[in-house]
This record gives structure tokens, sequence and C-alpha cells, in this order.
């Protein structure tokens, strides 16, 4: 398998479609190469900053793993612990951070991303900003493959919720590429920029609806995704008018049936508040009376979830990135 062509891994609309099949190939590879204890260490000698602006669970967790498994050295960098964006530049913090190591995983802003990849001179890759989350598509679409007996170019997906911003923004764009049948369900104020669908809509294979119907979109589909209601960094006086926005888009045992599917799988990038069991799902529950919101506890619950596969595999897609950017 060829290398990327480009060092950097920021949104999957720089990418080709042979390039993200050709990733997704390598992340099995690379899972079934740990799990029968024969896999190759690519990358001894590397150094990698993990940039992280913006807290994190699977992917942090996923970028430190892949790295040891594959014999790099991880510096973890959170928002507290250096003077990223206080006391110094993203410019300067580029190149200190491309003086000193390999690759720089960074979670955080756009803007903040695009000035690390134009001054680094060293491989970025984008582990979470606002508007993109490629190395999450990757690991959901390696899921799908495990999960639904077709090839990708014939799998239908439906993402319910907010859609504005990073998940919805890969799924269309990724999807597209892939040539796959791509449903968005969004009441009209939360839907995907008009910037962003016709960039999906440039892959000549690419099969788009977005709708605010929910029955229509999640017929006939193969995987039901959604999100959290409320994103990272917005302020909690929003829940209220974002739950009657919402409500409706609610992954339950109901939207499940609607697409006539027995087979239907769920998906979500996690964290997932299916329950009362988190400080906000308390609030929630105390303020609104909901005991669940985007994705009711049946359906996370049930067998036909597969969100803890899903999470795994953050770790292989994420290390066959780094494998294909930094790998010798």
């Amino acid at each position: 398998m060829t290398e990327l062509p480009v060092r950097h891994f920021l949104t999957l609309a720089h990418s080709s479609r042979d390039e993200l099949l050709q990733l997704l190939e390598r992340a099995a590879e690379l899972k079934a190469a740990k799990r029968d204890g024969v896999e190759e260490r690519r990358l001894e000698g590397k150094t990698i900053a993990l940039l992280f602006e913006k807290d994190s669970t699977r992917t942090r967790s996923a970028f430190e793993v892949a790295a040891y498994d594959q014999g790099a050295h991880v510096t973890y960098i959170g928002a507290t612990g250096s003077h990223t964006s206080r006391k110094e530049t993203i410019k300067d913090t580029a190149r200190v951070l491309g003086r000193m190591y390999d690759a720089i995983g960074y979670r955080g802003f756009d803007e903040h991303l695009d000035e690390l990849a134009a001054w680094a001179g060293v491989p970025v890759i984008n582990a979470l900003t606002e508007q993109w989350h490629p190395t999450q598509i990757l690991a959901d679409f390696m899921t799908i493959q495990e999960h639904v007996a077709k090839p990708l170019e014939d799998v239908a997906f439906c993402y319910l919720g907010d859609a504005r911003f990073n998940m919805a923004n890969s799924y269309l764009v990724g999807g597209a590429k892939l040539g796959m049948d791509v449903r968005i369900a969004a009441p009209a104020s939360l839907r995907p920029s008009d910037d962003i669908v016709a960039l999906a809509r440039e892959s000549s294979s690419s099969r788009i609806t977005i709708t605010d119907d929910v029955a229509e979109a999640v017929k006939g589909c193969d995987v039901l995704f959604t999100d959290v209601w409320v994103s990272m960094g917005e302020p909690a006086d929003v829940w209220a008018d974002r739950i009657d926005l919402l409500k409706a888009y609610q992954v339950n045992a109901e939207t499940m049936r609607l697409t006539g599917n027995a087979d239907v799988k769920f998906m979500h990038c996690l964290p997932a508040f299916h329950d009362t069991g988190t400080k906000v799902g308390r609030d929630v529950y105390e303020r609104f009376g909901l005991d669940a919101m985007e994705v009711t506890d049946e359906v996370f619950e049930s067998p036909a979830s597969v969100v803890f596969d899903e999470a795994e595999n953050r770790l292989h897609t994420i290390k066959a990135v780094m494998v294909a950017t930094l790998g010798s």
C-alpha cells in the first residue's frame, strides 16, 4: 500500500476515494496484526505531540495506544498545559513543536488547525475541530464494514439530530466520496451549511438526502447515527430550545422500526446521553423530565448497538493514518 500523498490529514475533503479505502484496508490489517500478536512496529524512533485544546477520552486514548503499539513516543499537551493561545500564538507554537516532533495530533479549533498545518513543517492530524472529525468517520466506516454485509457503496445510513457541525459534515463528505447513500434528518435551522453540502455533492457518485422527515430519512437504512444535542463549547442555556427542536429526532425503538430493516445497526461517536448516569443526564432529567436525549437506553444497550466496536476502531484507524503518514 502506498503512503498518503499529502502530509497532513485535516479533513476527508482532502482525500480521494482510493486513499480512504486504503486507510480502511490498512486499519483492518493493523487490527488483525494486533489481535494475532504479529504487529510490525513502523514508527520506531518517531515522536508525536498531542496538542489538545479540548478534552477527550477516545481520541486521546486511541492516539496514545496507537503510537505505543507502533513504537513511537507521545507527549500530551492539554488545554492548560502550555502557553498556546494565551501567551503564545498558534503560529509560534507550531514552529516550536515542529522543531521537536515528527507529527502533531491537534484537537480544538479550525483556524488553529489550519495555522498549525501552515507553520509546523511536520504532518498535522485532525483529532477534532468544530467543523471536522475525520478520524472518527474512518472508525465509523470501518465498523460498518465489520457489521454490514454489503460493500460501502451499497450502504445507506442516516444521521439524525444537530447536523451543523463536525459529525454531520464529515459523514456527508466522507460518505459521498465513498459513494454511499447518505441521509441527514434535521430541522431546517440545524442543517449543514450550503458550502458543506456543495462540497459533498462534488462527488459524482454521491447520493444525498437532507430532510426534516424522520420516516423518509431512515427508510431502508443499514445504520443510524446520532450525536449529542449540545456540542462542546456551547452554553448550558441552549438546552431548552435544543430539546424542543430535536426531541422528534431521538433514536428510539420506533426510529429503528421505521427503517424496515431488522438488522439495522446503531452507532454514536460517544459520549452519549442515553440515561441519567451522568451529571448532564441528571440535570436534564431534573429540568425537563427526559431520562434520555439523543438515544434511548433501550437502543443504546440493544444488540443493534455497535458503539463500543466503533470506539475501539478509533485506535485502529488512527493507527492507520499515523502509519500512512509517518511510517517507513
